[in-house]
């Protein structure tokens, strides 16, 4: 793995197994300069909150593997529910076929959303997600012959994908994508309607381009991967109001926020918002399989009935819908349905607020914010990959970034693992700053 890589722990003295020795000069990591990265941990095994690493220890996951994995690592039911699928049907085409999983699976989530949201379009990824949601509004005008309304807009401080359609509606000076400015297509992106100058400011942007813009998109109540910042549910409302009385389509993002991370089965319920079309991914399949879901309103819907086949929506990702996929995500579902997971959202957010609280005084700290199930620590500044390593060597999985450290447990996580995590965060700070 060369001569100059120690192991993430800041030792040499425990060899990497031979799988990750071997395919380290092969692999192409996420979100990391593979020049300086610290070596990956080997995870061996995982249960419920805890990661098993292939040298013998255990870490206590506090970011539930990029916020999916709600239900814990390796539940039984979701287990189950994908071998059962796997002796039937791992996968066909959703093209001219269908099987049960995904067809149950569209009705459910139907049925779980606000509204007239009823109509389920499957893919892969959460940033796909949104990109079949940016196609459908756009599509949706064109259907009717407004072909110059093509732009989106979206808000400062946002994140919706890492695909170029949705880097461009990403914040673009302060974004992780902010290199590839002038490099894609220029979209409407403005400052979070929080008072009433910026609400002012939103609804002349969207009156002075009524013929321009097909939709506004928003994460709401918290922009996760910008650097997990709240806004208010009266915010969300003012975003709402401002794209029905410009006759804009409203696009909501609960990628993240949705599935009780926000302490509400979706976030737009605390704002009493149905938007037309809502992204869904991240914990939709308990952290299991990948999957995501663009849901619109029986009105986009419409949109693209018509006796001209050039009317359809266009878009086919090969594994969408997958039979696995989907059967993990009906366990998820049914876990939703059967275990308190709004009521261990509300536990843990109290445990955040009380665990957290003793890092508001410290030197170098910003500020401390608690909404459900997300507790953060915002910084002046930091060296992530040093408070990593000091995570790791207290037996917990944070993974800082931006200028904030953060957690987003497993609804499941016990009591004294959680405590275990909040203790570290606010005595990494105290060593850092």
């Amino acid at each position: 793995m060369g001569k100059a890589r120690r192991s993430p722990d800041g030792g040499l003295s425990t060899a990497p197994p031979a799988w990750l020795a071997q395919g380290w000069p092969h692999i192409w990591l996420p979100y990391a300069q593979m020049k300086t990265a610290p070596a990956p941990l080997a995870v061996v095994g995982a249960k419920n909150a805890r990661l098993k690493l292939g040298d013998g220890r255990e870490l206590i996951d506090g970011v539930a593997s990029w916020w999916t994995v709600a239900h814990g690592y390796d539940h039984p039911h979701i287990r189950e529910a994908v071998a059962r699928q796997l002796e039937v049907l791992p996968h066909v085409m959703l093209g001219g076929l269908a099987h049960e999983q995904a067809y149950t699976l569209a009705r459910r989530l139907a049925r779980f959303l606000p509204g007239d949201l009823n109509r389920v379009f499957f893919s892969d990824s959460g940033s796909v997600a949104v990109e079949v949601a940016l196609k459908m509004a756009m599509q949706f005008w064109l259907n009717r012959g407004e072909r110059g309304r093509t732009k989106i807009l979206s808000f400062k401080g946002g994140y919706h994908g890492d695909t170029f359609a949705t880097m461009a509606i990403c914040d673009p000076d302060d974004g992780m994508h902010a290199l590839f400015k002038g490099a894609l297509s220029e979209q409407f992106v403005v400052d979070l309607p929080t008072d009433a100058a910026k609400t002012d400011a939103l609804n002349r942007t969207l009156a002075r381009h009524a013929r321009d813009i097909a939709a506004v998109i928003v994460e709401p109540l918290v922009q996760g991967a910008a650097g997990m910042k709240f806004h208010s549910a009266e915010t969300l409302r003012r975003i709402a109001d401002a794209a029905r009385r410009h006759g804009m389509i409203l696009i909501l993002d609960e990628i993240f926020t949705g599935f009780a991370r926000t302490g509400t089965m979706f976030a737009m319920g605390q704002a009493g918002v149905v938007p037309d079309i809502v992204c869904l991914g991240k914990a939709l399949t308990g952290g299991t399989l990948p999957l995501a879901a663009t849901v619109a309103s029986e009105r986009v819907f419409e949109g693209f009935l018509s006796d001209d086949p050039a009317a359809a929506l266009m878009h086919g990702p090969t594994y969408m819908g997958n039979a696995l996929a989907c059967a993990a995500a009906n366990a998820s579902l049914d876990l939703f349905e059967r275990e308190p997971r709004i009521a261990d959202a509300a536990r843990i957010e109290t445990a955040l607020r009380r665990g957290l609280e003793p890092a508001r005084g410290l030197a170098g700290v910003r500020d401390v914010r608690v909404k459900g199930a997300i507790g953060v620590i915002e910084l002046e500044k930091l060296d992530r990959n040093d408070l990593r390593r000091r995570f790791i060597e207290k037996g917990v999985w944070i993974r800082p970034f931006a200028n904030i450290v953060y957690t987003t447990p497993p609804f499941t996580i016990g009591d004294a693992d959680l405590a275990k995590i909040t203790t570290a965060m606010v005595d990494v700070v105290r060593e850092t700053t």
